[in-house]
């Protein structure tokens, strides 16, 4: 069995269909709760460890600041140089996510698929302001 998301070392499993689930009483007659996602984004699997790094170069360049480093510090444009790169294909690889879950909500419930709409356009900000902040350090 070929299956993309096996690792080496992992036990091989037979799947099996998914048998749908029984709905409670409470939930019958109600908009689904949740929509699948069809495809990974490109960084799923490594989303969390490349924001870790990004957490730790910001954790150490705010730091710096806070001490009194200036902006013009190798140390804090350093930090910058590591973090801003991988904030921006984090926070693109979520915005992706966030698109498509909107389209894929749109024919089900508007309403949500608006909502995570201007989730993503919150995402764009972020991507925006995370180029004019390393922009301005860099340019210190």
């Amino acid at each position: 069995m070929d299956d993309p998301r096996r690792e080496t070392g992992m036990p091989m499993l037979d799947r099996q269909e998914r048998r749908p689930t029984p709905v409670p009483p409470s939930l019958a007659g109600q908009p689904p709760r949740s929509v699948p996602e069809v495809a990974p984004t490109p960084l799923q699997r490594h989303y969390v460890n490349l924001s870790v790094v990004a957490l730790v170069a910001g954790a150490v360049a705010i730091t710096a600041l806070e001490l009194g480093t200036p902006l013009q510090s190798p140390l804090v444009k350093g930090c910058v140089l590591v973090a801003a790169p991988i904030l921006l294909l984090t926070t693109g690889d979520a915005a992706l996510r966030i698109w498509r879950s909107a389209w894929a909500w749109m024919p089900i419930n508007a309403r949500r698929g608006l909502f995570r709409l201007a989730w993503f356009g919150t995402a764009v900000v972020f991507l925006v302001l995370i180029v004019a902040a390393a922009a301005i350090v860099l340019a210190a």
